[in-house]
């Protein structure tokens, strides 16, 4: 017999700060528990109260190293932090390596901190399907700030920005065409974009590349600019500034009041791809019994169309 999870206990000691509490609750979330209408019932009062913080950019511009240096920099104003980080899965097997708590040791033993690995089960867009409940695990458990960072992405890998208030698209100069890096998608999503391993030839150039770009775009007044930072992560220098810019990113978003309408568009998509969820769920079991076999023997026929099949199908629903 299966144990069913104690929820509110869980819950009760997550907000204590309790690691162990913490994990249970996204290994929840992560395998699709029976439990989960309750788990995401007793954490929504608490949600809605942390900043949450996208970093994406191609594999190897440092997104790690920067959000062990965010982390570092953000405990040292007091804050509590939690840290998702999406690591890319096998196609083959499924596993995946999970190696950001290895780079972030240096924090584990800080209650202050909550780091999790998260495989991206061959889920498109840099995040895994379970990213954003597990963030909400994260808010009920007390995180003041949210750092998410996705797998190494491509130009149309963009799904960050509708769970993140801010979003920082990570360059490195040598990587590449910097306008090719950044074009179309990843461009529109950036709220912040951070030149990272400045020190190396090139950075001179990346930042004009994107600063020449940003001028190219069309704002009305009042609109947010994308500031350009640049930082050495792995020194540790211009981190601050990275922690500024995203105050101000902050601080406008509240002033503009555009905080409220991200958060309710991040709700929207939410709710949207649980039903989605919850619908193929119900049509693989009427893939199992003869509703579904019995409208794909019409449509084959050419008794009925697969537009007339698929309603028949939704009605059964």
């Amino acid at each position: 017999m299966i144990r069913r999870p104690d929820v509110p206990t869980l819950v009760a000691r997550a907000r204590e700060g309790d690691p162990r509490s913490v994990a249970r609750l996204i290994s929840l979330v992560e395998n699709g528990d029976p439990a989960l209408p309750e788990v995401a019932a007793a954490l929504a009062p608490y949600a809605g109260h942390a900043q949450i913080v996208g970093l994406t950019g191609s594999p190897g511009v440092g997104k790690s190293t920067t959000t062990n240096e965010l982390v570092r920099a953000l405990r040292a104003e007091g804050r509590r932090v939690g840290v998702l980080a999406v690591d890319p899965s096998s196609p083959f097997t499924g596993g995946a390596i999970l190696g950001d708590r290895v780079r972030m040791q240096e924090h584990t033993v800080d209650r202050g901190v909550y780091i999790r690995s998260m495989s991206s089960r061959g889920q498109l867009g840099g995040l895994s399907a379970a990213a954003p409940q597990a963030v909400r695990v994260l808010e009920g458990a007390g995180c003041e700030v949210i750092l998410v960072e996705t797998v190494g992405v491509g130009q149309a890998e963009v799904e960050i920005a509708s769970l993140a208030d801010t979003t920082l698209v990570l360059l490195a100069p040598g990587m590449g065409d910097a306008i090719q890096a950044v074009k179309a998608g990843v461009l529109e999503i950036a709220d912040i974009f951070v030149i990272n391993k400045a020190d190396r030839p090139g950075a001179d150039a990346t930042y004009r590349d994107i600063q020449g770009m940003l001028a190219l775009g069309e704002r009305e007044a009042g609109d947010w600019r994308p500031p350009v930072v640049r930082a050495t992560a792995v020194r540790g220098e211009g981190i601050d500034d990275v922690v500024a810019a995203i105050g101000r990113h902050r601080a406008w978003l509240e002033s503009t009041d555009n905080l409220t309408r991200r958060r309710q568009r991040r709700a929207s998509v939410e709710v949207e791809a649980i039903a989605l969820s919850t619908l193929r769920s119900r049509i693989g079991d009427l893939r199992e019994g003869t509703a579904l076999s019995t409208l794909a023997a019409s449509v084959a026929a050419g008794e009925l169309d697969p537009y007339a099949a698929a309603e028949e199908l939704i009605k059964g629903l």
